[in-house]
């Protein structure tokens, strides 16, 4: 903004005629590129394809085409229970929806409570979550969806801002629960610190009930050899007596298919038997053909990183093409800034002050398709408007270009309309 502000009123205008007429070229274009959400493109989804070709035996000692095991099939148990460190019979497997397990959890938190609950959590006036922001604006939808109130607590480079979470959870018995994603975290790409792990688990809650919604949807999803690592916060929980505290979710929705892949959860074994009571109400089990063709293409952790490092070469050259294009541009007017995260599916960008919705209405008049300005806070309102979340995942290389040479116009044409209104 000090670049822009170094200018005067005409050079100004000037400058932004020259923009409208690049943001008229590239309307001239009919482009129509889509980065709204993070989806795996083509190439990821066909390193996956030796899963489905050929024959399978569908049996080792059970016949995994008929009815039973509830919970999962011991095999994919073991693979998970490496993967994730936590023992088997702390591990639910299910379909191919981590989300799906998520709003399981807090359908029958809300019609049964929870095992340290003293009544369903339907029976208060109301509940609250905590929720970091930004963050998964599919988390948020869940709350809205079963009446939840969400409260917002910023995210800093290490995580939730602890102080504000703790002051909220030892004074009110009807915060019940808060959203992370601790890893590469969506969409800041920031990794919760060791601190932050340990304050999660030791911290004095007013409800005895209080849970940890930890959805670490990209625990192995790595760009380089230079991944974060994340404290284990089951074992921390465990360490500080709060064992049932947390419920950990993970997924292989961008391991092999989104839309055919396997859930899971892990926590307390305490916690994982009451899930399983009601699971049997609900359920005879999830796929286990689909459980049994996962764990025979990916049958340890270590084939598990290896197939992960594929991944991480397809997107880390569409990660570097959006910080090489945002640098080009606009680095330097100190109009925006953004993150450069070492793994998961985001880029964070932040822009001026009021400026995230006309940028993105500005970005999809002219071909390219964003993630709606906020998304990603509680009820869809960014307070200050600010924040846009990259998915640089699905376009090819050279149309992720062009849709950041359209972003960074866009975010300089709306921040040269702000400043000379």
């Amino acid at each position: 903004m000090e670049y822009f502000k170094g200018k005067s009123h005409e050079e100004l205008v000037m400058y932004q005629n020259e923009l409208k007429q690049k943001l008229e070229k590239f309307k001239g274009m009919g482009l129509n590129l889509n980065m709204a959400r993070g989806k795996p493109c083509k190439e990821q989804l066909d390193l996956s394809n030796a899963m489905i070709d050929g024959s399978i035996d569908f049996s080792i000692n059970i016949d995994y085409r008929n009815y039973g095991l509830l919970d999962g099939i011991p095999e994919a148990k073991k693979l998970f229970a490496e993967s994730m460190n936590v023992l088997e019979e702390e591990l639910i497997i299910g379909g191919n929806s981590s989300l799906n397990l998520m709003y399981d959890t807090l359908v029958r938190a809300m019609l049964f409570g929870t095992v340290d609950s003293i009544k369903p959590w339907s029976q208060y006036e109301k509940i609250k979550f905590i929720c970091p922001s930004p963050g998964y604006d599919r988390h948020f939808g869940i709350c809205e969806d079963l009446g939840i109130e969400m409260i917002m607590v910023p995210m800093t480079d290490d995580g939730p801002d602890m102080d504000r979470v703790e002051e909220l959870v030892q004074s009110d018995e009807t915060i019940k629960g808060i959203w992370c994603i601790p890893k590469y975290s969506n969409p800041t790409g920031i990794t919760y610190s060791d601190e932050v792990v340990d304050r999660l688990a030791s911290m004095k809650c007013a409800a005895n009930d209080f849970r940890i919604m930890w959805d670490n949807a990209y625990n192995i999803h790595h760009l380089n050899n230079n991944g974060d690592e994340l404290k284990d916060l089951l074992i921390a929980c465990k360490k500080t007596n709060n064992s049932n505290r947390v419920y950990m979710y993970s997924s292989t929705s961008k391991v092999t298919f989104p839309g055919s892949g396997i859930a899971v959860m892990a926590m307390s074994k305490e916690n994982a038997d009451d899930v399983r009571k009601h699971m049997g109400y609900q359920t005879i089990g999830s796929n286990k053909i689909n459980q049994l063709m996962h764990v025979r293409f990916l049958p340890t952790a270590d084939a598990i990183e290896a197939h992960m490092m594929k991944h991480a070469e397809i997107l880390e050259p569409k990660f570097d093409k959006v910080l090489e294009v945002l640098e080009r541009e606009i680095g330097g007017l100190n109009i925006a800034k953004w993150n450069n995260p070492n793994g998961g599916y985001f880029i964070n960008l932040d822009v001026m002050e009021g400026c995230a919705k006309e940028v993105v209405a500005c970005c999809l008049s002219h071909g390219v398709t964003l993630t709606p300005a906020g998304a990603t806070f509680p009820y869809g309102k960014d307070p200050r408007d600010t924040n846009i979340r990259i998915a640089p995942t699905f376009p090819p290389l050279e149309e992720l270009e062009l849709a950041i040479e359209v972003l960074a116009t866009c975010i300089q044409y709306v921040a040269i309309h702000k400043i000379l209104a």
